[in-house]
């Protein structure tokens, strides 16, 4: 696959560049030749070039592709967002076509070239519910729509944790504010043996002792010692203990934990930190 880093790194005109002045602007490494005999209709070169000025000699012109290999997407989007216009691409290239060419919102061009699902790293939201949409799940959408991983060629799927499976009578939450049915430790004394705790670690040393000496079984929730949950991929995730937030190996798999109250700003921080260190690999 080639998608340029940036597309800045694309120039665009309606002629190749030939005769005594083959110069070309220092920052191309590609060119897109848009044919005017014919409408819709393009070649893409891979340029390299001499010299240290603005306007530099251009040493080869490396065809790509043309003509009934390239089509033009005939909407505007935001190509910085990486993996969306592979996906895009993906889709488009079918029988001949390799190469697909995007125009940005500013009317700038960017390519994808025999686009390849594979780069897109695929991270998992680890996250309980209700509240629905998971708390994670609301930031990292809000998040990931407002652009800011555009660059980091990701996307992201859900493995929620339904915990109104677990509701009854005798189940303890840990906290009334989910709306749970059941009872919950912030608000109900626990007296008789049998009951169910569905929490972490925390929930467990409270529950012991608020509750001294009575017997209950308990389902461990904490995405570190999760009777429920393995990772199979990367994933992001959060816990109560604000000490173990940052990048951790569970299951050996990489991921990256916030903390329960953790701001869009320190769960953005945790993604490009996850991705930063994936890729550096």
């Amino acid at each position: 696959m080639i998608f340029p880093d940036e597309y800045k790194y694309v120039g665009h005109s309606r002629e190749i560049p030939d005769g005594d002045d083959r110069r070309i602007y220092f920052l191309t490494k590609y060119l897109i030749v848009e044919h005017c005999d014919n409408e819709n209709s393009y070649s893409l070169y891979e340029v390299r070039h001499l010299g240290n000025d603005l306007l530099r000699n251009v040493e080869s012109l490396e065809k790509l592709a043309s003509c009934e290999e390239i089509v033009r997407y005939d909407k505007e989007l935001n190509i910085k967002d990486r993996a969306l216009l592979i996906e895009i691409a993906a889709n488009i290239c079918k029988g001949k076509v390799n190469t697909v060419i995007f125009t940005g919102i500013d009317k700038h061009l960017t390519f994808v070239h025999k686009p390849d699902l594979t780069a897109i790293l695929d991270i998992e939201i680890v996250d309980v519910v209700p509240p629905e949409p998971s708390w994670l799940s609301s930031v990292v959408n809000r998040l990931e729509k407002s652009g800011i991983f555009g660059d980091l060629t990701i996307k992201f799927s859900d493995n929620l944790t339904d915990l109104r499976r677990f509701e009854g009578d005798n189940t303890v939450f840990p906290c009334s504010s989910s709306g749970l049915k059941g009872k919950c430790l912030d608000c109900d004394v626990i007296e008789e043996d049998g009951a169910l705790l569905v929490g972490c670690e925390i929930s467990k040393s409270l529950f012991e002792s608020r509750f001294p000496g009575v017997e209950y079984s308990f389902v461990n929730i904490c995405p570190f010692k999760s009777d429920i949950f393995k990772p199979s991929r990367p994933f992001i995730t959060r816990c109560c203990r604000s000490e173990k937030s940052g990048i951790v190996t569970i299951n050996g798999i990489r991921g990256a934990v916030v903390h329960w109250g953790a701001s869009e700003f320190d769960v953005a921080k945790a993604v490009w930190d996850l991705v930063e260190e994936i890729k550096g690999k």
